[in-house]
């Protein structure tokens, strides 16, 4: 430890730090200040705002998952398609619904259309093989309860009426599909953020912005949060009862300076992304739907391919995408020695394992980082036959990074492709990692974090917990009729009934 940071002296003391200002950050600290209105709370950002990285609307697809369109949320198994996952999915995006409602009609959340908006969504097949899958892929779903009023159509005018931009030019010799249903939503975390921090800071809750945790040290049964003022470059300690870091790429480093045992032979894999957008508004006005295909060969279920309507400060936007890349930054607004100094002697086989194991990601993402403005459009033509390059702009995306789980021989490590809690056993810190679903299922990775590090808490905050989350530790793909009132109570709360 430097000496600054050895002379540096505690200057608060809270009950709970939260690291990052992005969503999952926001949605831990509503629920605890709604179980325990007593407790202080205080949050750390490196930057100068809330929800800068992936929290961000356009670092993002703002899809809420909920495995309506996602494909890679069904795969195919023996020849049968596999919903379990796409279950699991809604499930948690439905506690997500109830959640943000509850949180509205109590005073929290301030005006659902500014993060929350309906825009159908649409699952896209090309070729025989990909139709036939998406028809039995809609049989199995539309079966199912928590997938209403899903529809499939292999009809030419159909799919034009649905979808005018894509079929312009299109040729429809080569057979398409899409199903779809008109429940999807459109959801701006960004905003979402924004509105749940506000209320944060009214609340008492001090929010520190370009404040950059540097260190987290064990202090008895607390820890010391050390945190650097990135304008000033003052060195400060705050001692916390309970941590929690949601700090996107930047989590898995801060859990290693605290110890955390539970994150050895971990590892991270970085994954940028690029976004085509419209620039002419004449586009974005012909396309109301978001678009999921299949992914390429070797592509990341984060890089399907989709052309997607955005809702963002109340205009519409459209974006295809994401283009895979590289970047060895853990942050998008990171370093260029993230990845190498993530290296320790304890991860090392993990990466190795997966170096070898990926040989189709390896390949996909060097063809993506290769092409050109020109590449892209012609790849965005498989969905808008008719683009013209001068139409398009290109964004950068969020930067994502993949949890590499140790494991043992002859494996050595796991590339997962989700949403990874890890705390440490006493539960008084705890971090996530990953990326998709991620923030769609935010309120539901918050509530295990609550069941695993707040346990002793759990029985006292049952009746609580059920009142912000009334399907909390009900399955809904078993009760149909609990299903229907919450979708309908929240169709209302968050003004999604057309």
């Amino acid at each position: 430890m430097s000496s600054a940071k050895k002379t540096a002296q505690v200057v608060d003391e809270v009950d709970v730090a939260l690291i990052g200002a992005g969503i999952m950050s926001a949605t831990l600290g509503a629920m605890l200040r709604e179980l325990e209105p007593s407790w202080t709370q205080i949050v750390f950002e490196r930057l100068d705002g809330p929800a800068m990285e992936s929290s961000a609307p356009w670092n993002n697809a703002g899809t809420g998952h909920s495995a309506l369109c996602e494909l890679n949320y069904t795969p195919e198994k023996n020849g049968r398609i596999d919903i379990s996952k796409a279950i699991g999915v809604n499930e948690k995006f439905q506690r997500s619904r109830q959640f943000w409602s509850h949180q509205l009609d109590n005073g929290i959340l301030s005006e659902a259309r500014e993060f929350i908006n309906q825009v159908p969504h649409v699952s896209f097949a090309q070729g025989e093989i990909q139709v036939d899958y998406l028809k039995r892929r809609f049989e199995a779903l539309s079966a199912n309860h928590l997938f209403p009023d899903m529809k499939f159509s292999a009809d030419p005018s159909t799919f034009t009426e649905k979808l005018p931009l894509m079929s312009q030019d299109r040729d429809f010799n080569n057979k398409v599909a899409i199903s779809w249903t008109e429940a999807g939503t459109d959801v701006n975390f960004g905003a979402l953020t924004k509105q749940f921090l506000t209320a944060a800071k009214a609340s008492g809750t001090e929010i520190r912005y370009a404040h950059e945790v540097i260190d987290i040290k064990r202090d008895g049964s607390a820890w010391k949060v050390y945190t650097k003022n990135l304008h000033t470059k003052d060195i400060t300690v705050v001692k916390a009862k309970f941590v929690f870091v949601g700090a996107g790429g930047y989590a898995l480093d801060l859990l290693r300076k605290a110890g955390v045992k539970e994150v050895a032979g971990y590892a991270g894999f970085p994954v940028s992304g690029l976004w085509l957008r419209a620039k002419n508004p004449e586009l974005i006005s012909q396309h109301e739907a978001k678009v999921y295909g299949k992914a390429a060969v070797g592509a990341p279920p984060m890089s399907v391919p989709h052309l997607d309507t955005r809702v963002i400060d109340g205009e519409k936007g459209l974006l295809f995408g994401p283009y895979g890349g590289w970047s060895p930054k853990f942050l998008k607004k990171g370093s260029n020695l993230d990845l190498f100094k993530s290296i320790r002697p304890d991860n090392l086989t993990s990466y190795l394992g997966v170096a070898f194991q990926e040989f189709g990601l390896t390949k996909y993402l060097i063809d993506e980082v290769r092409k050109s403005f020109s590449d892209r459009v012609e790849a965005l033509r498989e969905y808008v036959p008719s683009a013209r390059e001068e139409d398009w702009e290109t964004v950068v995306a969020g930067q994502r990074v993949q949890v590499i789980k140790p494991a043992g021989a002859p494996q050595f490590g796991s590339l997962e492709f989700g949403t990874t809690l890890i705390n440490n056993q006493e539960g008084s810190i705890a971090g996530i990692l990953g990326a998709s679903p991620g923030a769609s299922i935010a309120p539901a990775a918050m509530l295990e974090l609550l069941e695993r590090c707040f346990g002793e808490h759990m029985i006292q905050w049952g009746d609580k917990i059920q009142e912000m989350i009334p399907s909390y530790g009900i399955n809904l793909a078993k009760d149909e009729k609990l299903y229907d009132e919450m979708w309908a109570y929240t169709q209302k709360t968050l003004k999604l009934d057309k």
